[in-house]
């Protein structure tokens, strides 16, 4: 009898078995990893079904993927998006629209500094009803949208830079708000003294004098009450209109030396309106990539104080009270600059002041006085303002002051003054008390020979 023994059963090899268990434990890893919280109830649906999800992720992944390969290759070549894009007017920050927001530098910075990310649209992509054009160069507005019969809004940097700003001296900060009025408020007070001591004679030797010694002291008090409103006519412009009213004493002491001393004292005084002032200032640009903000002004002063030859005198020629302004027009061409340096605003200035000469055509005793034209003076100051929280910030600064020589025609002969180097140290504070008032105090200290010896100026602006 034959017996039929059965065949023996094929068997996988033991690695290739291995292989396709392993290949399973990964796929099932992987859908795990991808649908996440929703991988226990994908083992309960179909298989197909898991499969097709699995396939519309990779599927979608990719896309992005390849649209991030694409963003990058654009921006490398310099060139415009891809469709699908949406490109600034600058410099090529762009964004995937539905895919992963890319931040931009600003963006970044604001991170940095723990503040949180703008409310505002991805940077270099308009706001709707925003053109292109008005975008900067990190994508950023130079001016902010504003609805219909609206003021406009300044641009964010001078927003941001309030504080820093607030205690840099009067005609250097930051602009008015447009549409708003400011009423400035301030009093002011400069102290000059100098002392002066003359020989007229003839000295043989060291320590033997025959003649006249002389000395001189002088001391000059000023006190300037001024009201000052100022208007922001737009984003870029303001006018400014001042008022002072001004008080002087002078105490003059002269001391000769004949046979005896003979001390003379003079004092004199004089109170009155000032000279008023009206001018304006424009913002030429907007401090956009990262530049320092450039302001031009021109300052007109009047001559509706009481002038030097307007005064009466004695028949010596000594005044009898003192001007209270300086009797001539005066026109004032400048241009400053604001520059941000983290954690600090840069400032400076340059500006040139001419006076417009007067005939005086009058008599001073036996003097005929005719044309005087009043020295023009250069000037340029150059400082910082730092704020330590949002209240409170100082400023350290230096300008300096040449004033040309002063003409004058005395008996149809021209005679000039000596010229003036006027320098002075600049130390400014300012502490908001609300959003209408701020307390500010500005010191000078002089650090020429021709400078006043302290000038000190308190103001308080008031925003309406």
């Amino acid at each position: 009898m034959t017996q039929h023994r059965p065949s023996p059963r094929r068997r996988a090899p033991r690695g290739a078995l291995a292989n396709g268990r392993s290949g399973l434990l990964l796929a099932t890893v992987a859908a795990g990893a991808l649908l996440g919280p929703g991988a226990a109830w994908a083992q309960d649906g179909d298989l197909a079904a898991r499969v097709a999800r699995l396939e519309a992720l990779v599927v979608e992944q990719q896309k992005r993927i390849e649209a991030q390969d694409a963003l990058l290759a654009q921006r490398a070549a310099g060139t415009t998006p891809p469709a699908g894009i949406p490109a600034s007017d600058v410099d090529g920050r762009w964004r995937v629209e539905n895919g992963p927001a890319l931040f931009a530098d600003s963006d970044m910075n604001a991170l940095r500094a723990g503040q949180a990310a703008p409310s505002q649209p991805p940077s270099g992509q308009a706001a709707p009803g925003q053109s292109a054009s008005q975008l900067t160069a990190n994508g950023q507005p130079l001016q902010t949208p504003a609805p219909a019969g609206a003021p406009p809004v300044e641009p964010p940097l001078l927003q941001a830079r309030r504080e820093q700003l607030a205690a840099i001296p009067e005609g250097v900060a930051v602009l008015t708000r447009p549409g708003r009025l400011t009423v400035d408020l301030s009093t002011e007070y400069t102290r000059s003294s100098a002392n002066r001591l003359v020989f007229r004679g003839i000295e043989i030797v060291p320590g033997v004098q025959i003649g006249v010694i002389e000395a001189n002291e002088a001391d000059r008090d000023t006190g300037v009450a001024t009201v000052a409103a100022k208007y922001g006519v737009n984003s870029r412009m303001e006018v400014e209109l001042r008022a002072p009213y001004v008080w002087r004493n002078d105490t003059i002491t002269t001391v000769q030396q004949r046979d005896e001393a003979v001390t003379r004292t003079i004092d004199l005084s004089g109170d009155g309106i000032g000279d008023v002032e009206g001018a304006i200032r424009y913002q030429i640009n907007g401090g956009e990539r990262g530049r320092p903000i450039f302001i031009a002004a021109l300052r007109v002063k009047s001559d509706t104080g009481e002038g030097p030859f307007d005064i009466p005198r004695d028949e010596f020629g000594v005044a009898r009270r003192l001007a209270t302004g300086s009797g001539f027009w005066g026109v004032e061409p400048s241009v400053s600059f604001l520059y941000p340096s983290d954690p600090a605003v840069i400032y400076g200035s340059l500006s040139y002041f001419a006076h417009l000469p007067r005939d005086i055509n009058r008599m001073e005793g036996d003097v005929l006085i005719g044309e005087v034209d009043p020295g023009d003076a250069i000037g340029m100051s150059i400082g910082f303002g730092f704020s330590l929280n949002p209240k409170f910030s100082f400023s350290l600064g230096y300008k300096h002051s040449y004033i040309r020589p002063t003409s004058s025609e005395l008996n149809d002969l021209t005679e000039k003054s000596d010229s003036l180097q006027v320098g002075a140290l600049q130390f400014g504070l300012s502490y908001l008390l609300s959003e209408r008032f701020s307390l500010n105090g500005n010191f000078e200290f002089g650090v020429t020979e021709d400078a006043p010896d302290m000038r000190f100026v308190l103001r308080v602006p008031i925003i309406f």
